[in-house]
């Protein structure tokens, strides 16, 4: 048995790692060391990111980005689009713990149940109007209709879509506390990967038979 003592130095220490153990879960990104770091997209080495392009050799157009600024081609199956301001497309970006996308959707368009393993996600409506929703890790669903101007946030992880309820084009950008969030669309995961999931795993998940996944599957060959 170890013996446990109060002496002023170790209830120090019990407090310093106490104070120290949420930085971790409540941070995205890591904090940057410096004013900026803009993405040297070309470089052979990274670790958790991307090197720094030479700060001589930086410009203002590094920080500027007008990727969201056009409406995206929502004549697909799904009726969505989407612009993305992240780290690839913005290398401005490196560092700073953000992104935003853009996201188009026709009437009755729909970004398809997805996740983000590496961010919480806000949600503000610009045009139309929009039902947004996610289901926590208790199978609880949250959700609300929202209109021009309204806001909605998706915590870090959580299955949630968006999906456009009016009768005309909707439009809303979404920040990220990641310069790069990362997607992981539920349909696609399951069905097109590669390679594939056996369809036993599949038939064995949603009880049904094989002509069901092999069918699902057709969808996103």
């Amino acid at each position: 048995m170890i013996a446990l003592t109060s002496s002023p130095l170790n209830m120090l220490g019990c407090f310093i790692i106490l104070l120290l153990l949420p930085y971790h879960s409540l941070s995205a990104d890591p904090d940057p060391l410096q004013d900026f770091c803009v993405a040297d997209l070309n470089a052979t080495v990274s670790l958790n990111g991307f090197p720094c392009k030479p700060v001589a050799e930086v410009t203002s157009d590094d920080f500027f980005f007008d990727g969201l600024s056009k409406e995206g081609n929502t004549d697909n199956p799904f009726g969505f689009a989407v612009a993305q301001g992240n780290v690839l497309s913005f290398p401005g970006l490196n560092t700073l713990g953000i992104s935003m996308n853009r996201v188009d959707l026709a009437p009755r368009g729909i970004n398809a149940p997805h996740s983000h393993p590496r961010a919480t996600e806000s949600i503000v409506v610009i045009k139309g109007k929009v039902l947004v929703g996610f289901v926590s890790t208790s199978n609880v669903y949250f959700y609300k209709v929202l209109t021009v101007g309204q806001m909605f946030v998706i915590p870090r992880g959580l299955v949630h879509f968006q999906y456009n309820v009016g009768h005309s084009k909707a439009s809303l950008l979404t920040a990220f506390n990641s310069q790069l969030p990362g997607a992981v669309i539920v349909s696609r995961t399951l069905f097109a990967s590669n390679p594939p999931i056996p369809n036993q795993i599949l038939t064995k998940t949603f009880q049904v038979d094989d002509d069901v996944i092999n069918s699902i599957k057709s969808k996103f060959a």
